[in-house]
């Protein structure tokens, strides 16, 4: 049976094996990771506003026009 791969994480270009890092070190890697998704969320939740927004406007051009 293979071996399982120790996980790593690139940091600053450097990589790290997650299991030398300190609990607080993969504790902040997680915390990373979570708010980038978050990030990943808002972005998609503000292009469905922009696009809203845009249909609004169209709407409106085309009833004063």
């Amino acid at each position: 049976m293979p071996e399982p791969q120790a996980q790593t994480v690139t940091i600053d270009g450097k990589e790290y094996n997650a299991a030398d890092l300190s609990e607080q070190a993969r504790t902040q890697i997680m915390q990373v990771r979570v708010t980038d998704q978050e990030i990943e969320r808002l972005k998609q939740r503000l292009a469905i506003a922009q696009t809203a927004r845009t249909a609004y406007a169209n709407a409106l051009t085309a009833d004063i026009g």
